[in-house]
This record gives C-alpha cells, structure tokens and sequence, in this order.
C-alpha cells in the first residue's frame, strides 16, 4: 500500500498507540463477517432450496453471484484504499456489505437472493483488501506482526467456528434458519463501523492515483459471461451448445480486451510483467487449479451429505471440522518447513494428500459414512491443505520484487475467487448431466440434485436418487482428484526446492 512520507520515515501508523486496538477489533469484526459467510454458505445451500424452492442453478448462482464481483473487483478495491483512504474505503466496503447481507436474509425469492449476494460481492472487494490493509497501515513496523498475528488467530478461530455453530442453528430452527447467516452481519459490521467512524482518524490518500475502471468492467464481464455460459438453469441437462458458444464465446472475447487494456493502460490492476516470472506465474497456475478442485468438492459434498444421505446440517459441519484446526495447527510449521525445503515440495506433497482425498471421497460415496468416508478424507484434506496455504503464500511473496508483493498477493488472492467461481459453474454443468443420466427414464419425475427425495415417489425412486446422487458427486470427487494431481506437479516443476 502507498504511504506518506512520514508514515514511511517515521515507521508510526497514521493512528495514535490507544487508538491502535480499535482498528485491529474492526478488522477481525469484518473479516469474521466474509469467513462465517464463505465457510457456511455451503452447508445452508440445501436449506435455502428447500425454503425458496431454488434450482440447482439457483444455488450456484447464490455462490457465483457474490464470487465474481469479488474476484473482479477485489484489484480495484485494493487499489481505492490507497485512492480514497483505507478507513473510507474499508467503511464504504462494509457498508454495501452489511447492507446486501440484511437484503439477503429477507430476500423472498432466489433471483432477488442472487441479486443480494451480488452486491455483497461488491462489498466484499472493497473490505476484504482493507481487513489486513487498514493493520499494516496503523501499526508501525516492530510491532505489525504481532497485530496480524491476533488477526489471523481470530480468523482462524471464525473459520473454524462458524461452520460448526451454523450447522447446529441449521439443524435446531429447520430450513428457514440459512437467513440467520447473514443476518447476524448486521451487528458485526454495526460494531466494526462505529469503531471505524468514532475512534479511528481517516488516513493519508493518494490523491494523484488513477483507478482502473475499464479494466475491472472488462473482467466483471469475462467472468459473469463465462459463468453463465457454463451454468444450466434449465434443470434438464448440460448447457445447449449454442448457449456456451454464445456466453462463453462473449466471455472469451471479453477476457482478451481485459488482457490487452491491461497490457497498454498506464496504471493496470493486473500487471502482467509480473507473469514473467516463472514462480509467479507457477505460483498462480497451482492456485487456479488446486483452488478448483477445493471449491468443486465443497460446493457439492454437504449438498451429497444432506439433501442425498440425510445427514444433518450440524454432523456435516461436525465432519468439516478438522480441516479448519489441521489448517490453522500446520500451516505455522509448514511455513517454517517451505524456507528450508523450498516451497515447491511441500506444496507438491500437500496437492497429492488432497488429490488423494478427493479421490477417496469419491471411492467412498456410496457407503453414505460420515464417519467411515468423509471424515477421514477430511482429515487427510487438513493435513494436505495445511502444507499449501503457508507456502503458496511465500512463494507468491518471494516470487517478485519487495515493491510489488502488495499486488502479487491480490492476484492470487483475485485467481483463487475466479478458480471458484469458474468451479461451481463448470461442475455444476458435470454434476447435472451425471445425476440426469443416472436417474434414466425417472428423469422425468421431480427429482433433482441436492434436494431430498418425495416420499410419494416410492422407494424405487429414492433409491435411484440417492444412487444418481452419489454418482454424480464422485465423478467430481474424481476429477478434482486429478486435477489436484497436476498441481503438484506444476508446483514441482516451477517452484523453487532446496534440495
């Protein structure tokens, strides 16, 4: 982040030292808000179907909405705190943020759903840079790592948390009980904004700085066009080829002008000489297909558990569990292991642990275990994904010059969002033409993905359900596998190793 003179020279925050915990405080209130959000949105999807009689794509489009202003703006809004200020900029974030969370939790139908999360999207792109930001700008130097430190630790403690205590609201209040996942960032973001606005002073701004607007229209675009051509909102099979060759083709096209303005604009919020660095550029390849195949089994697994086995809300959340305490206990040793073995083998070896995972997921859907299938592959999951996280991070960090690892961070934080998003959409598709063929010529009955079964159907056609259900989650489960796979090798071949 560009700073003054002063702030620089002196090595002093633009807070005073008593007004420090003030931001810190508001910045683990609002990043709690996207966590609890991110980490329980997947398991309230089929409760909200069920509650606003949502489709399939109704569901991705819950996701993808709030993913791809996020993932196309998260540059841009990166680039207003320096703009405009942190705090203002944090604030405003904040703001559209808690304001689209209310809308959606009294939203009445999934398109207005949709248009809620959107905009929290937008919100998000403008706080989620500021959270960490708005710290290392108030804390000087010596004492900045401790700060981000109690951050991190609360962050980890919401992400861990929130699911668990999610599930459990889930499974006590019925389906009508997903609204009070976003309802509760009203008091969150209240509390974050009064500390904000009545004990912390507006920063120094950059004023002379130009904002990429064309660039983030371009992107939003890409991605909103890409996504749709690759979702089904038909409900009968994948998408008809004349729409992917319409929405994706415009999306193609749209990425290709995003690519050239950003080459030629004097100010990019995606400079693309850093892509000539091979770590980086490796780096970021890694993130996009690891982060998708994460994305791709998250999505669609608590729908698998719940909607297709009957598990409850609180046992799936039960069963995520490890992942969030593995991930928080080895990624301070796997940071410490990436400086003396490289980045590159930790993060290969964790991919393979993940890769296997996966696979076991989808080896063992059919049993329906939650304590014989799952939790175990979540276990191995944490334990993959712990070895990642810390050394993806340094070998972004480490990839480029010390001037650019603010924008080298927002990259791949921006290319993990687009993974997502691109994920949900693709396998969304896979998943809908898997579950169709499997149910044969019950497809013509009302049976859907992700939804539980009608009673009045008859056994014969639940049992065809649940069978179409568990096949059309392993098949991601075995794609996601393999492509887990060729991250670790791109992590191999492009990273550094010290051996």
């Amino acid at each position: 982040m560009t700073q003054t003179a002063d702030t620089t020279t002196t090595g002093q925050g633009f807070v005073a030292p008593d007004q420090r915990k003030f931001v810190l405080i508001a910045a683990i209130l609002a990043s709690s808000m996207g966590f609890i959000d991110g980490s329980v949105l997947s398991i309230a999807i089929p409760a909200m179907r069920s509650n606003l009689g949502a489709t399939l794509a109704d569901a991705q489009w819950v996701s993808n909405g709030y993913m791809l202003f996020l993932a196309s703006l998260i540059l841009l809004g990166g680039a207003a705190g320096d703009r405009f200020g942190l705090r203002n900029t944090f604030s405003f974030g904040i703001v559209l943020f808690v304001l689209a969370s209310v809308a959606s939790s009294l939203a009445p139908t999934p398109i207005l759903l949709i248009g809620a999360r959107a905009i929290q999207g937008i919100g998000a792109a403008f706080m989620v840079p500021g959270s960490l930001a708005i710290i290392a700008k108030a804390y000087p130097k010596e004492e900045r790592g401790k700060a981000i430190g109690v951050w991190a630790s609360a962050a980890s403690l919401t992400s861990i948390l929130g699911p668990v205590i999610g599930g459990f609201v889930l499974s006590s209040f019925g389906d009508w009980s997903w609204r009070l996942i976003f309802a509760v960032n009203l008091p969150l973001g209240a509390g974050a904004l009064a500390l904000l606005w009545f004990k912390v002073p507006t920063d120094p701004v950059s004023a002379g700085r130009r904002l990429d607007i064309v660039g983030a229209i371009l992107a939003s675009l890409a991605l909103m066009l890409i996504a749709f051509g690759l979702s089904n909102d038909s409900g009968d099979s994948t998408p008809l080829a004349s729409h992917l060759l319409l929405y994706c083709g415009g999306g193609l096209v749209c990425a290709a002008l995003f690519l050239l303005w950003e080459a030629r604009t004097k100010t990019p919020m995606l400079p693309l000489r850093l892509f000539g660095k091979l770590g980086f550029s490796g780096a970021n390849a890694l993130t996009f297909v690891l982060y998708f195949s994460l994305s791709g089994v998250m999505f669609f697994l608590p729908m698998t558990m719940i909607a297709g086995w009957g598990v409850s809300p609180a046992m799936v959340a039960f069963s995520f569990l490890p992942l969030g305490v593995l991930l928080t206990v080895l990624s301070s040793f796997s940071g410490k292991w990436a400086d003396r073995f490289g980045a590159g083998p930790l993060i290969a070896a964790g991919a393979v642990l993940v890769a296997l995972a996966f696979a076991g997921l989808g080896f063992t859907a059919p049993w329906q275990s939650v304590w014989f299938g799952v939790l175990p592959c979540i276990v191995l999951l944490g334990l993959g994904m712990g070895l990642v996280v810390s050394p993806l991070s340094t070998a972004v960090m480490t990839s480029v010059d010390d001037a650019d690892t603010g924008i080298a961070s927002g990259v791949n934080n921006a290319v993990s969002r687009v993974a997502g998003l691109v994920a949900v959409a693709l396998m969304g598709a896979v998943v809908a033409s898997v579950f169709e063929q499997a149910l044969g010529t019950a497809a013509e009955l009302p049976i859907f993905f992700g939804l539980p079964g009608d009673p009045a159907l008859g056994t014969e056609a639940e049992a065809l359900r649940v069978h179409a259900t568990d096949l059309a989650f392993g098949t991601v489960a075995y794609i996601t596998a393999v492509l887990a796979l060729i991250s670790a090798g791109i992590a191999w071949v492009t990273l550094e190793r010290k051996f």
